[in-house]
């Protein structure tokens, strides 16, 4: 397994696995890794037969006040993680100066979305996803997958993302892994370090949320307003718990939903505070009906 903290010889390792005949997938993260990254990692394989896994803290995805200075970095731990699962060949963690020449501030292109960030995360974190979208092409074009493996976790992240391979013309197959769970429900996520052991212990009520929203849609319910009361109900049980939103949209525009219409794929997401600590969870759904 090879560390390569260039662009430079990145592009050319992809280069020279590209012309060898080889099919390259990329697994994107931001380090600390957990088992739900190792699932991204085991999933890729499938998709690729040369594995890079990225690891960089994007700055430009953290808004002000958000936890980018407090954001776990172990760069040696997550070697020895991918060491021990084998399988990885290259492990691409590039600098800060590096994605952004000059540093970020002086950057005067980006990758901009339309219509899919005003909703979810989006509403409440302005400007996350222009950096998300644009570190992605980045990464896109420094590591040249063919595929690019993403957790379903971040729902938002995924759809945008698979939007921007196909408007853009990368041609990268976005591949979308389930969220990994403890064994009470709760998605993993580098941030559940930051919670209290009440907290901890109340946070399953958003996988108990986004749960119920899922069963009562193949159940046949069509009223959104019910399923958002219901996901509220259900994280109104937890004491700790401050909802930033809950919400019932369409899986292709990420637009809210009045109500849902047979055979329709909708997502119900959530994101909640616990202190400082914000989790998201979601559920995708295909409503009944709506024929074959």
């Amino acid at each position: 397994m090879e560390l390569i903290r260039t662009v430079k010889a990145m592009q050319a390792r992809a280069d020279a696995r590209r012309r060898a005949g080889q099919t390259l997938a990329l697994i994107p993260t931001m380090g600390a890794l957990h088992a739900g990254h190792l699932a991204l990692i085991e999933a890729a394989r499938a998709h690729g037969d040369h594995l890079t896994v990225s690891v960089f803290v994007n700055p430009t995805q953290f808004g002000p006040g958000e936890d980018f200075d407090q954001y776990p970095r172990r760069l040696e731990q997550d070697m020895k993680a991918l060491e021990d699962l084998g399988g990885v060949d290259v492990v691409f963690a590039p600098s800060v100066e590096e994605m952004y020449p000059g540093g970020q501030d002086r950057q005067r292109v980006w990758v901009d979305v339309e219509q899919l960030d005003a909703h979810l995360c989006g509403r409440y974190r302005p400007g996350h996803f222009k950096g998300v979208v644009t570190v992605v092409a980045k990464l896109f074009l420094s590591c040249k997958p063919h595929a690019a493996v993403f957790g379903l976790k971040d729902a938002q992240q995924f759809v945008i993302l698979r939007r921007l391979s196909r408007d853009l013309l990368f041609g990268v197959e976005v591949v979308g892994v389930p969220t990994v769970r403890e064994p009470d429900g709760l998605a993993l996520s580098s941030r559940n370090v930051y919670l209290s052991p009440a907290q901890r212990a109340q946070a399953v009520v958003l996988s108990q949320a986004v749960t119920a929203a899922r069963r009562l849609v193949e159940q046949g319910e069509q009223r959104v307003e019910g399923l958002v009361q219901t996901m509220l109900n259900v994280m109104g049980q937890a004491p700790d718990a401050h909802v930033q939103y809950a919400e019932v949209v369409d899986v292709e525009t990420l637009q809210p939903l009045d109500r849902i219409a047979p055979g329709q794929d909708v997502l119900a997401a959530v994101a909640v505070f616990f202190g400082k600590t914000r989790l998201i969870d979601n559920a995708f759904v295909r409503a009944p009906g709506g024929g074959v």
